[in-house]
């Protein structure tokens, strides 16, 4: 067996040809055309949406992605952001910095500072980050509903699932609604205005999938008129998020810049998962976290 390093595109280009397996780097569509002896293509991504043209598609060769190192964190960041939003940090810091004391106004407020105990969380995308996120918010005894594309679920973590057909029957009753779905055809621009509409307005709206997942001109409308309580966002639909984009200036928007898979771990579970499908691919097992090229994930 031959393994090559190659951080320069031009010999990368070069071993193409010969290559029967490639970590790391997704192939462009020229460069996959190159690669006629490829059994397998491992990304050390999540989302593998810009693979998924034509060509790779119809090929069946393996394709695995690094869904579960990315767990961890990711579910630990949406606890982090439901306790945030429910006990209003953002505004407290943000006080904080003007040297304010805001407690009667938090007290006034529209939406005041609660409870997650005995609130409906709803999930939409219900894959390895939204069961992950859901065994971590379980002790803290929320109601976990789950919106997918087949109507089916964990029941173990989910008291309710629903087909993706009936999100519009979950909105309205949801105190949180977690955006963990792939980026796919049928998911780009799935929440807009109507979805906002019929949100509560004590709701809150968090986002770790992909930004092109939300209408971002609809999200900023619904903050901004307090159609719904407040949003997390850790993806845009621009990233960097420019200067002049009217996010920024939303005082009910907590905004991370795409951290929420980010660990010191991260390439220590890399590498274990890569040597774990090593060995199976050796050994003729099934790879894990495979990539079905029909569905885009």
């Amino acid at each position: 067996m031959c393994v090559l390093h190659l951080p320069n595109a031009e010999d990368f280009t070069l071993e193409l040809p010969d290559t029967d397996m490639v970590a790391g780097r997704w192939l462009r569509p020229a460069e996959f055309a190159l690669a006629r002896k490829l059994k397998w293509m491992h990304s050390f991504a999540t989302g593998v949406a810009q693979m998924m043209y034509p060509e790779l598609q119809r090929s069946g060769i393996e394709l695995t992605n690094a869904g579960s190192v990315h767990c961890v964190p990711i579910a630990e960041h949406v606890l982090g952001g439901l306790i945030a939003l429910s006990r209003r940090f953002p505004d407290c810091f943000r006080y904080q910095q003007q040297g304010r004391w805001i407690q009667q106004e938090l007290w006034n407020a529209p939406v005041k500072p609660t409870e997650l105990r005995g609130k409906v969380l709803v999930f939409i995308g219900f894959g390895s980050i939204g069961r992950a996120v859901a065994k971590l918010v379980r002790p803290m005894e929320m109601h976990i509903w789950a919106v997918t594309r087949s109507g089916r679920a964990d029941s173990e973590l989910s008291e309710k699932c629903l087909p993706v057909t009936k999100l519009h029957e979950a909105l309205p009753l949801a105190d949180y609604v977690v955006v963990a779905a792939p980026d796919v055809p049928e998911t780009r621009g799935m929440i807009g205005a109507p979805q906002f509409a019929i949100m509560k307005r004590t709701a809150y709206f968090l986002n770790v999938a992909r930004g092109v997942i939300v209408d971002e001109g609809a999200l900023i409308e619904a903050l901004e008129r307090r159609t719904i309580a407040g949003a997390m966002l850790d993806v845009m639909l621009n990233e960097p998020l420019p200067k002049e984009s009217r996010l920024w200036k939303l005082d009910n928007l907590f905004i991370t810049p795409h951290v929420s898979a980010l660990s010191e771990h991260i390439w220590e579970r890399q590498e274990e998962l890569l040597m774990e499908n090593l060995d199976r691919w050796f050994s003729g097992k099934e790879l894990l976290n495979r990539v079905d090229l029909s569905r885009g994930y």
